[in-house]
């Protein structure tokens, strides 16, 4: 245990040590080229946006992330539960997974406009949008991680009379654990992005309503602030689901 937290805390700090570096040389660079502002800002000219009142930063990072944590669980939940749904009925499986394949083909742009006339503007438009983007990885791997379970377990289980419950709890379930929490991994990155082409569509908030807002003058630092935002959020949700993998994948390896 000890070796692995250490391995952990040396990984974390070559991971902190590159970041920072890259931080530096932008500014080294900036300042020594005398880059203008507008095209790209200096790491230190982009933090001092977060102290101008105008932008409303804790808000709109706010309703994006509620957007991104939305869209990203309802996607989880539906992709996972059809997933469970198809492994148990091979024949809808047949039927309707196609049809998601024709579906997953339209471009997540389009459905903006859509979604805004049928649920008007707001937070829900852009929950959705996320959810359509990544919630087919999800199922797509969940369904195969079903799918891939050692035959002579699934004989043995059905040899000693075990109901479909229990089939599934003991055997498959935890068998696919890897598979579930790689698409989402997946799925954390696509809703970021499908949060963003929702607020950029048409919102009243959110850090994609920002950008849009301080584009026509040019103020490169505060969009820059807002990726740099954008990106904490995925790299946070995507940390939650690496946590959540380590409880049950690796968890779960070290108690067998």
């Amino acid at each position: 245990m000890t070796a692995d937290r250490a391995r952990a805390a040396r990984s974390f700090a070559i991971v902190l040590i590159v970041h920072l570096a890259v931080l530096v040389l932008w500014q080294v660079a900036v300042d020594a080229f005398q880059v203008p502002k507008f095209i790209l800002p200096s790491p230190l000219a982009t933090v001092q946006t977060l102290g101008t009142s105008g932008y409303a930063w804790g808000a709109n990072t706010l309703v994006t992330a509620i957007e991104i944590l939305g869209g990203f669980a309802l996607g989880a939940f539906v992709g996972v539960t059809l997933a469970v749904i198809f492994s148990w009925a091979p024949l809808l499986s047949l039927v309707l997974l196609p049809l998601f394949v024709t579906l997953n083909m339209i471009p997540k742009v389009a459905l903006g406009p859509l979604f805004i006339v049928w649920f008007s503007y707001g937070i829900v438009p852009n929950i959705l949008i996320a959810f359509s983007i990544c919630f087919f990885p999800i199922l797509l791997t969940t369904a195969r991680g079903l799918r891939e379970v050692e035959p002579d377990l699934l004989d043995l289980v059905k040899s000693l009379r075990g109901s479909r419950w229990t089939l599934f709890r003991k055997i498959q379930l935890p068998g696919s654990l890897p598979y579930i929490f790689s698409g989402m991994k997946v799925g954390a990155i696509l809703a970021v992005a499908g949060a963003i082409v929702g607020e950029f569509i048409a919102s009243e908030r959110g850090l994609g309503y920002l950008m849009i807002q301080v584009q026509s003058s040019l103020d490169t630092p505060a969009m820059v602030m807002a990726v740099v935002l954008l990106t904490l959020l995925g790299v946070a949700l995507y940390g939650l689901v690496l946590a959540l993998e380590r409880m049950f994948v690796v968890g779960d390896a070290r108690q067998n």
